[in-house]
Formats: C-alpha cells, structure tokens, sequence
C-alpha cells in the first residue's frame, strides 16, 4: 500500500482521501478489510491518532465500518457513495463555472453541447 504526502492539507485529511480513492478505484474492495491504524502508523511513521483522525472521517461518511475486535471494513455501497460525492463536486467545481463562462462568451446551451459532443468524438473524454 502506497501513500505519499504533500504540506498542503493536515496528514489525516490526506490519509483519508488516499483511502477513499483506493476504495473508489477498488484498490480496497466492499466487504475487505482496511489496514489498521496501528499497520499504518508504523508503515508511514506517523502517529496513531492521526491515522485513527483520518479513518474517522471514512466512518462518519459511512465509508467504513468499525468491526468490535475485527478492525475497520470498507462498507457495502462505499464505492457507489463516491461515485455520487464525486458527481456532485464535479458540478459544483467544474460545470457551474463552465455555464458561468459560456454564458459571458454568449454560447448557446445548444452549441456548448456541441462542443462537449465534439470534445468526446475528438477522443478527449474516455467514457
């Protein structure tokens, strides 16, 4: 299991991210236990309550379950719940200043769904 880190957000942000994009792109399976806090702390040399901090915020989020005495789970529709989180954020970061901008520039709904069909003929978007 690979993270890396960066100085731009706190280490338990960043460690809750990495494990939502390992759950999203299935590195960790429904079902499938996740590394335990301890495992990480060691590994990435780093504080347990930072790691515990992290893996929190995937429980409130019900990405993770807490299993008494088993460890943590990556929670049934976890990936699913991503996906729609996800969903959201690409609307509320990308599409609504897209609109913003197409509007300023006086580009039609009808031509800006052009321009998205020629930006996926054209091989740009793989979907």
């Amino acid at each position: 299991m690979q993270f890396e880190f960066d100085q731009t957000e706190p280490i338990y942000q960043q460690i809750a991210d990495q494990l939502e994009d390992m759950i999203f792109t299935g590195l960790l399976k429904e079902g499938e236990q996740a590394p335990s806090t301890t495992q990480l702390s060691q590994e990435l040399h780093i504080n347990p309550a930072t790691v515990l901090k992290g893996m929190r915020q995937l429980v409130d989020r019900g990405l993770l379950e807490k299993h008494r005495g088993l460890g943590m789970f990556v929670a049934a529709g976890a990936q699913a719940k991503i996906v729609e989180t996800r969903k959201d954020a690409f609307y509320e970061n990308y599409i609504k200043s897209l609109l913003e901008e197409a509007g300023k520039l006086g580009i039609t709904e009808e031509h800006l769904i052009e321009l998205i069909k020629r930006g996926y003929q054209d091989g740009n978007i793989k979907g």
